[in-house]
């Protein structure tokens, strides 16, 4: 368990596993400066990782392809007489290309191309037929199976087309070895398909199959004792098994040829993969090799021989597909039971291989088959087993065999009759054994206990029924315990151990020891536990690549006399350490082994940084964490033995590093003592004086956990104390730091009770019924009945359209002549269903639930089809809210359609809510529906709303304000909150201050009031006073009112009586007609709401008045007061702490980007309070989200690929077939252009406004179409470059797409409506380098909008968008159709695509959208007359427009178009020194800010206006030929800005690029954090910049880029920010 968490152990012991060091992606290079942006081909084609994805110039060169183009090519397919298939093809290129008649693996070059060239789809599985396929025709299927599973692209829709023939493959694999020995890597492939079958459960095709592989015939491979053993303990299996039998011999009777079920596939085909799997186990390594016992022996290529690796990769690839089985339970109840009748596990430890030296990774992989052998739940009821029942369970066994030994055994009598606690030690029991003799030790294990087979070829080993008995009966350690005791903080030992954390370009062709998310769960404590470990794995993969940059940096040395360590170079987030001591260790707590804290003292001195960096580091707060680093760089001798054989050495063995360890900062002091960041209070604010010196104390708490062991592992060994070694210490950015926190938290989740509502236990686990957490299915006594929608519905039109296939009666409530809005919808009472019992419910978990797939692969949850209802909607009066404007509740102006409607009917009822929102279907206005129809249907509820980003969370935030949710019910918690579009401050302490500020100004009007009514004004003082004054004088006067007008009941009584004349005086009209009775007293009555009202907020404000500390203010505010909490995922899991402690509670849960968040993320917000009583106050949980869209952001591709950490819980319920609502309207884009990515949704339609808005009707001015792809090929003989690894960037589609948008700007379209995307950070930094210098100072152009990654930009949009592609020798990470979908969804009236068209044309998974851009052509077609503001043509005219061939012809246009640009500049400019501007004049000119800016040149200087003219003519020039720039670094960004960006952007390659670029790309970057130059640098960057300057220094001033004012929303913005840093 140890080493499945990741703590050191057996499997962390130093050493490699024999197949070579691979060399890091930018380590052991020169660093570029700033001029390396753009490399050479030859460079940038020198580097291609293992498993890189084929170049076209390799598929077009390949004979493959060739045989592809003349029998399986769409082309060749599509003709009338297609060729008729060929098997003995397919027999060739499995037997030539994919080495079936060899001993050697298939190349994985072949096997992509076979993929790529839909070799599956279009030939092996349209011409597969049980009875006629060959063997190597199945194989062949099974590759491009792997293949696609490898790739992580969908495998199983290419067999949709044909899925009834589906059941006779899997008879015709199961069946494959018969009669035939498989070479060893086609049995690595049989095996591979194995475990991707058994990881698929959610298909339905496929799970039919394999679950009977692991079914109860199963069991016919049982040993008889054991099989008698199981029957007996399991009643119902008993019976099932009679049957069995009975119905197996029946059908022997019947037929002579039946095959006995004790020998049919379902019985024998993992028993049979156990035998072969145990005869490699004993091949690979033999025991009498003398060296594979030696713990340290070196790796030594004749150890384990290349024909033994694909051995060895078989044994670990085996040891894979066991613990999948294990981890799963439908897979599990029967498979555990054969797997402890062979001792597969104690065969696995007690082998060869597992001693052996390179053996590494199948000692950590076996570790986490051991743990999953050996978890706490019941096989066949999937409840989970607690320790106590455990404990118990160990004991009772224990006292068994004691009985058995009393009884059978007399030599073991003193073993029978000692105590339990020295039975179940492994020394104990192993020395009471050895006093048996073989054959009883034979006898006593296989005939009386029954532990293995007699017949078992290991029976006879006497080391082997030693381990089996001690086993067995040893007690192990707890799960919790282990956990308890496992370092946060990562070490040395597992930062570089490349089987936990892989290194950046993992192929997927090797298998990790790693835990996996798949569909299902065992229990709440595995699902926490896989969860723990994989993030703690990718926090570690980050802190490893921010240690291996800066050790880089410092440059390490070893002074030759002194013998110490120094630094040569320097780096921003670390500092040498002058002085490290231990200060306290503290006793430990009872119950525990570690001592409870230890604090230590880090002196650092900051005299030689720079003003700003020594500013980082003084603003260090408390609980930010540390990270202490020991470097002793190696001499030159030792590096050259790294480097022997071409191996790379890893950072760690290059620049020395020897120790890490992690820390967390308490306090920090200066030179004088003084604290200088007072976490605590004990420094008073007008104290406080700025630090003294440049000495800084730091005092940290060290891992308990890890001091320990390291306590432990120093005394044993007697090494050095490795905490007086310490001699750098790096600190990290706080938005990456808070890993700690959200460990912990998971880890306190694993020491609680988990307590989920009932209706979503089973299903958040992955059983039982789908559909049963749906509000249809839920108890009829929860369900709201009576719906008040309050605005949702427009009118009676719209409400009799919301719910089709329903009788709707629509009754007219108010006094109008037609029903008017708000509506109450009344439903009729749902059908009582059967409720399952409690046998049943333990049943529930043998259900593999899946979703079914539809014809196009998109999975479905199948609904049942509700029959018709009789709804009745009925329109109401609302309540007179009071006589002022702001009384008046807002309204909601958006007609939902009937989807959005029922969205918000299940978001209201309780259960849970799936809600799927494609691009542009107005999620974000649903989920604000959701939330202002249950506030008002349900008052007395608190909500939790949770994103995954500050931005949606504000955007959410601030539509919830406009609705009608009083404001003093909203929270907005977390750092995000500054950026809120509002004036009004909703962080706690803001909310605090506001309802103080609200008490005194209703005191203000309770005083007012009391004047008024000739009381005395103390009624006022407090809350408490006016409360009095509430019931004495003011409800007395309106009972006293309401008694005399019933009385009365004259018109003008009303006017006559009202008490509260003289306070509403001020009212903007008139309060009463004094003509009609009823009206008057409606009128009275909503100025009493408004007294109520103001009343009841008084009320509210009681508790602030008498909690007089800030802290207990905010605190009730947040547990109390709030109803709408709303913060990001993040902050929820890292202050779950926190909220226990305070008492959070709520009722409901809306999750907004849930397809975004991490499954534990996801999590963690629905555990954010204390249970009650044992059950979940949780009523509602709903999701919204888009799982066609972008994952979780996960950089390390390994856990992305392998372990599958990017699964989002929204898209793992989506994929068990819960039932979701998917919003099928969009409003956001064209109609054309939401054709591109609507394929992949159902029944995605468009809303009326895209047709009818003037602004999509009409055609995007100077561009013939409204999309189109633009083939663009080499520049100078360059496509795309790779100056760091994974860092790409092409040249030629920067400057077009740049060029592109000058065009756009001169014909006035509005920089802000415009936004440049890519699919890689490389070239976004080019984007921005070449804008910078041909547009950013330009006041024709300036920049655009946003400049981003696809993946960084998900969520946002703009009216056009400029998309570069990027890649030209391989399609890259677009091929993931998530990907896809973000990029071609963000434009509104304009997308224009830049990329290889002949590269991307062939991409199976691109076709639908690419087959509709290559339908238009591939040439720019312009119309450079047309201006925005004077464009009338209709979007479907066409006209004549100019093509554009490329790049230099583009050019020269905007050239000629920026001149006359410029013309008009100069002669506005020289206008305006002649004749001044009136001011009529100018406000014409700002009123248009289409005329291509001219107006902003006009209101420059002339001087200006020159620099004006040489900067159009430098950008102007850059069409025809180079510019004298464009070899200049796309990185000369600051750190702070571009490396930020590149280490948190994307997912798949583009986060595998962004951050592994750090290491090779921070050199570039980073220029102030040391000199990183490149001797081979272009210079004519800086005779740029230079150029630059110097006009600016002649001119005098510098023109600044075109832009449009800030709208007030920014204004606000800027007023908080500036009001935040006043305040602070």
């Amino acid at each position: 368990m140890a080493r499945f968490a990741g703590a050191g152990g057996r499997g962390s012991r130093g050493g490699g596993r024999g197949r070579g060091r691979r060399p890091h992606p930018g380590r052991g290079k020169p660093q570029a400066g700033h001029g390396a942006a753009i490399v050479d081909q030859e460079q940038s084609a020198s580097y291609r990782p293992m498993g890189a994805a084929l170049t076209i110039q390799e598929i077009a060169a390949d004979k493959l392809t060739k045989i592809a183009e003349e029998n399986w090519s769409t082309a060749v397919r599509s003709k009338a007489k297609a060729p008729a298939f060929k098997p003995s093809i397919v027999d060739q290129i499995y037997t030539t290309e994919l080495n079936g008649d060899q001993d050697t693996a298939p190349k994985l070059k072949q096997v992509m191309l076979l993929e790529i060239s839909q070799y599956l789809e279009n030939y092996l599985w349209p011409n597969f037929d049980e009875a006629t396929a060959t063997y190597e025709h199945v194989m062949s299927i099974i590759l491009m199976v792997n293949e696609k599973f490898r790739e992580n692209v969908p495998a199983w829709d290419g067999f949709s087309q044909r899925e009834n023939a589906l059941p006779g493959f899997f008879n015709r694999v199961t069946t494959l070895k018969t009669g035939r020995q498989l070479r060893q890597h086609e049995k690595v492939s049989y095996l591979m398909f194995a475990i991707n079958a058994f990881q698929s459960l959610e298909n339905s095709a496929v799970r039919a199959r394999v679950l009977k592989l692991a079914s109860l015939p199963l069991w016919h491979a049982l040993s008889e004792g054991r099989l008698q053993l199981e029957l007996h303990a399991h009643e119902q299996l008993d019976k099932a098994w009679r049957r069995l039998a009975k119905r197996d011999a029946k059908a022997a009777q019947a037929d002579q040829a039946h095959i006995p079920a004790a020998k049919q596939p379902e019985a024998v085909f993992l028993p049979d993969m156990l035998e072969e799997f145990l005869q490699v186990l004993d091949d690979v390594a033999p025991a009498n090799d003398p060296d594979s016992m030696q713990e340290d022996t070196p790796p030594a290529s004749d150890l384990i021989t290349a024909q033994n690796k694909q051995k060895l990769l078989y044994c670990e690839r085996f040891v894979e597909f066991l613990t999948d089985l294990l981890s799963q339970l439908p897979t599990r109840r029967f498979i555990r039971t054969l797997l402890e009748d062979r001792a597969i596990l104690i065969k696995c430890r007690m082998s060869a291989l597992f001693q052996h030296s390179q053996a590494r990774l199948f000692v950590q992989l076996v570790d986490l088959f051991q743990f999953y052998m050996m978890f706490p739940i019941d096989d066949h009821t999937g409840d989970p087993v607690s320790d106590e029942d455990v404990t118990a369970a160990h004991y009772e066994k224990v006292q068994q065999v004691q009985r058995l030994f009393f009884k059978h055994v007399h030599k073991l009598r003193d073993l029978a009759l000692a105590n339990c606690g020295s039975v179940e030690k492994r020394d104990t029991l192993r020395k009471y054994l050895n006093l048996l003799e073989p054959q009883e030790l034979k006898f006593l294990v296989t005939q009386q206990l029954r532990l293995v087979s007699e017949d078992d070829p290991w029976a006879d080993r006497i080391d082997f029924l030693m381990e089996v008995m001690v086993s067995t009966y040893e007690r192990r350690r707890f799960q919790t315990e282990v956990i308890n005791e496992l370092p946060l903080y990562p070490t040395e030992s597992i930062l570089w151990d490349e089987n936990q954390v892989p290194d950046v370009h993992y192929t997927g062709q090797t298998c990790l020891a790693l835990p996996k998310l798949n569909l299902q769960f065992l229990t709440f404590h595995d699902y926490l536990l896989r969860n723990f470990n994989l993030f703690r794995l990718e926090a570690t993969y980050e802190i490893r690549e921010d240690i291996s940059d800066v050790i880089g940096r410092v440059g390490a040395y070893r002074d030759e006399d002194t013998d110490k360590v120094g630094f040569r170079g320097w780096a921003r987030m670390a500092v040498p350490i002058d002085e490290f001591t231990i200060i306290e260790v503290r006793k430990p707590n009872v119950g525990e082994n570690k001592p409870a804290d230890v604090t230590a003292d880090i002196v650092i001195d900051t005299s030689n940084m720079r003003g700003d960096i020594r500013s980082e580091w003084d603003e260090t707060k408390q609980h930010d964490v540390l990270f202490l680093l020991t470097i002793r760089p190696p001499d030159q001798a030792e590096l050259a033995l790294m480097q022997q054989d071409g191996a790379e050495p890893h950072p760690a063995e290059k620049f020395g590093l020897a120790y890490v360890r992690g820390c967390e900062v308490m306090e920090v002091k200066d030179e004088e003592g003084g604290l200088m960041n007072d976490f605590t209070g004990r420094v008073r604010r007008e104290d406080w004086h700025p630090p003294n010196g440049f000495r800084r104390t730091v005092t940290v708490a060290m891992d308990t956990a890890q001091y320990q062991m390291d306590i432990n592992h120093m005394q044993a060994v007697k090494g050095e104390d490795l905490y007086g070694t310490f001699n750098l210490v790096m600190r990290r950015k706080p938005k990456e730091n808070n890993f700690k926190a959200v460990l912990e938290s998971i880890r306190d989740l694993m020491n609680e009770d988990t307590v989920m509502p009932d209706w979503l236990h089973d299903i958040f686990l992955g059983y039982g019924d789908p559909a049963q957490a749906k509000y249809t299915n839920m108890p009829a006594d929860q369900l709201l009945q009576t719906i008040d929608f309050k605005d949702t519905f427009l009118d009676a039109a719209h409400v009799k359209e919301s719910f089709p296939g329903n009788e709707v009666t629509v009754q007219n409530g108010t006094e109008l002549a037609e029903p008017q809005r708000p509506f109450k919808v009344t439903f009729a009472q749902p059908p009582a269903e059967a409720q399952p019992d409690s046998k049943s419910a333990k049943k529930r978990k043998k259900k593999s639930a899946g979703a079914e797939e539809t014809e196009n692969g998109v999975a479905a949850a199948a609904e049942p089809v509700q029959p018709s209802q009789t709804l009745i909607a009925e329109s109401y009066t609302p309540p007179d809210p009071g006589p002022y404007p702001q009384d008046k509740p807002p309204e909601n102006p958006v007609r939902f359609t009937p989807v959005q409607v029922e969205a918000i009917k299940s978001g209201v009822q309780p259960g849970l809510t799936m809600v799927v929102g494609p691009p542009g279907t107005g999620k974000t206005d649903t989920a604000v529906q959701i939330m202002h129809v249950l506030y008002h249907n349900c008052p007395g509820q608190r909500t939790l709303l949770i994103t995954h980003s500050n931005q949606a969370l504000n955007d959410l935030f601030e539509k919830i304000l406009e609705r009608d949710v009083p404001a003093r019910y909203l929270l907005r918690l977390g750092m995000g909150e500054q950026e809120l579009a509002t004036e009004m401050d909703f962080s706690r302490v803001g909310r605090v201050n506001a309802m103080l500020a609200r008490r005194l100004e209703l005191l203000a009007e309770v005083e007012k009031l009391a004047r008024q009514f000739g009381v005395a004004e103390d009624v006022a003082y407090t809350c408490e006073t006016a409360a009095h004054f509430w019931l004495l004088h003011v409800l007395s006067r309106w009972e006293k009112f309401l008694a005399q007008a019933q009385k009365k009941k004259t018109p003008d009584c009303i006017k006559d009586l009202f008490p509260f004349k003289a306070y509403f005086a001020d009212a903007p009209e008139t309060l009463f007609a004094g003509t009609d009775y009823e009206a008057d007293l409606e009128k009275a009555r909503g100025c009493w709401r408004h007294l109520r009202t103001m009343f009841q907020e008084l009320e509210e404000c009681r508790a602030f008045e008498l909690l007089k500390g800030q802290a207990d203010r905010v605190n009730y505010l947040m547990t109390k007061q709030a109803k709408i909490v709303a913060m990001t995922c993040t902050h929820a899991a890292l202050k779950r702490r926190e909220f226990l402690q305070l008492g959070l509670k709520y009722d409901n849960l809306l999750m907004e980007e849930s397809a975004q968040i991490l499954e534990i993320e996801t999590f963690i917000p629905m555990l954010l309070q204390r249970q009650e009583d044992g059950y979940s106050r949780l009523k509602r949980v709903i999701l919204i989200g888009d799982h066609h869209q972008l994952p979780p952001v996960v950089k390390n591709m390994a856990f992305q690929k392998y372990s599958h950490l990017d699964q989002s819980l929204f898209t793992r319920f989506i994929r068990l077939g819960t039932p979701y609502i998917q919003l099928n309207a969009q409003g956001r884009a064209r109609p054309s252009i939401s054709k591109l990515y609507n394929w992949r949704y159902q029944a995605l339609g468009d809303l009326p406004s895209v047709s009818q808005q003037e602004r999509f009707r009409k055609a995007n001015a100077g561009l013939a179409y409204d999309y189109q792809f633009i083939d663009t090929p080499d520049f100078e003989g360059r496509g795309e470059t790779v100056p760091v690894p994974y860092f790409f960037q092409n040249l030629a589609e920067a400057e077009y797409v740049v060029t592109l948008y000058q065009y756009m700007r001169l014909l006035g379209y509005p920089a802000e409506k415009i936004s440049m995307l890519t699919t890689y950070n490389g070239q976004k930094a080019l984007l921005k380098d070449v804008v910078e210098r041909r547009c950013a100072h330009h006041p024709a152009f300036g920049v655009p909008h946003k400049i981003a990654t696809v993946d960084k930009y998900q969520g946002q949009q703009n009216d056009y968008i400029l998309l570069s592609l990027v890649r030209t020798r391989a399609v890259g990470h677009i091929r993931d159709v998530r990907r896809l979908v973000v990029a071609l969804s963000r434009a509104r009236l304009g997308l224009y695509i830049f990329g290889r068209a002949e590269l991307f044309a062939n991409c199976y998974e691109l076709r639908p959208a690419m087959k509709q851009l290559l339908a238009r052509p591939q040439q720019l077609h312009l119309h450079p007359s047309e201006r925005v503001a004077s464009c009338q043509r209709n979007l479907k005219t066409l006209g004549k427009p100019t093509i554009i061939p490329g790049l230099p012809e583009l050019a020269g246009l905007v050239g000629q178009m920026a001149a006359q640009w410029e013309a008009r500049a100069q002669q506005q400019a020289t206008h305006m020194d002649t004749d001044a501007e009136t001011p009529d004049d100018k406000s014409d000119a700002a009123g248009c800010p289409e005329t291509a800016s001219a107006t902003d040149a006009a209101t420059t200087s002339e001087v200006g206006a020159t620099t004006a003219k040489h900067q159009v003519a430098t950008a102007a020039a850059a069409g025809t030929s180079r510019a004298p720039g464009s070899k200049a670094s796309a990185v000369t960004q600051d750190r702070t800005d571009a490396q930020e960006e590149a280490i948190t952007s994307g997912a798949g390659e583009d986060a595998t690029q962004s951050s592994d670029a750090v290491a090779g790309m921070s050199g570039a970057v980073e220029a102030d954090e040391g000199p990183a130059v490149d001797a081979n640098a272009d210079a004519s960057l800086s005779d740029v910049v230079a150029d630059a300057r110097a006009s600016e220094a002649v001119a005098g001033v510098s023109t600044e880029p075109d832009s449009t004012s800030m709208d007030a929303v920014e204004n606000r913005r800027q007023k908080k920010k500036k009001k935040a840093t006043a305040t602070s």
